[in-house]
């Protein structure tokens, strides 16, 4: 494990963590920069990072929220310069993901990119499908509402009926099938919410909200977070009753 000014403790780290990664637009402004900037310096400064450093922690899942389904709402001028940074992310990023280790995949509906974005990301899922150091997933075009309409029109055209359905089955037919929930969702920005990000999975995982904006988010930040989730305490809706009584 890195050294970090936090104990961190490994039998105490979460599985997966996922971010959503708010502030670009704000970090730019604040640098009197357009809000295409502040995105493409979050994609080639503040994601790789993360990664490298999740890797030596051991954590084995990480999803990064990058595109939402309401965001097609911005200016054309915008997703035009976010469609240009996810074609040179995911042609330059894909094989240095690849030689670190890392499993790619992708969540959300990518079909409604243009077709060399949606082709590339799925080459790189592709390429880097036998890795087995981290599993790295980014949302694209990512909404929680769109993800389970998708699973229960999956289910229907595949005829599965009432009397099958499980908890179980019904996590299979989601874009995070294989994937374990997450343990720690870490939001950026100063934002108070989840916005849509895995609402059938989040159920039980740990809240952590930090001001710090996207770009300027660190491995020392992240360690934070972890370190602020290693102090809690997780039951499940279960635990013992004595445990209130020795407070």
């Amino acid at each position: 494990m890195p050294k970090s000014r936090f104990k961190l403790e490994q039998e105490k780290m979460p599985k997966h963590v996922a971010i959503i990664m708010d502030g670009n637009r704000r970090w730019a402004a604040k640098r009197g920069l357009g809000p295409v900037e502040g995105h493409k310096v979050a994609a080639e400064k503040a994601i790789e990072p993360i990664v490298e450093h999740a890797l030596k922690l051991g954590i084995k899942y990480l999803t990064f929220w990058a595109f939402s389904t309401e965001n097609w709402k911005r200016d054309k001028e915008e997703l035009k310069g976010l469609f240009k940074i996810f074609r040179d992310g995911l042609k330059e990023q894909a094989g240095k993901l690849n030689e670190k280790g890392v499993r790619l995949q992708i969540l959300g509906d990518i079909t409604q990119f243009p077709k060399d974005i949606a082709q590339r990301a799925l080459e790189g899922v592709k390429k880097t499908a036998k890795n087995k150091k981290i599993t790295v997933s980014f949302a694209l075009n990512y909404g929680g509402r769109p993800e389970i309409l998708r699973a229960v029109k999956k289910m229907m055209e595949d005829g599965v009926s009432a009397r099958k359905l499980s908890e179980n089955l019904f996590s299979s037919y989601l874009d995070t099938a294989g994937i374990p929930d997450p343990d720690l969702i870490i939001r950026t920005g100063g934002e108070m919410r989840l916005s849509g990000l895995m609402p059938w999975q989040a159920i039980y995982a740990e809240l952590y909200f930090t001001p710090t904006l996207w770009p300027d988010f660190t491995p020392a930040k992240f360690d934070e977070a972890i370190a602020d989730y290693q102090k809690r305490t997780r039951r499940f809706g279960g635990g013992k009753f004595t445990v209130y009584k020795k407070k």
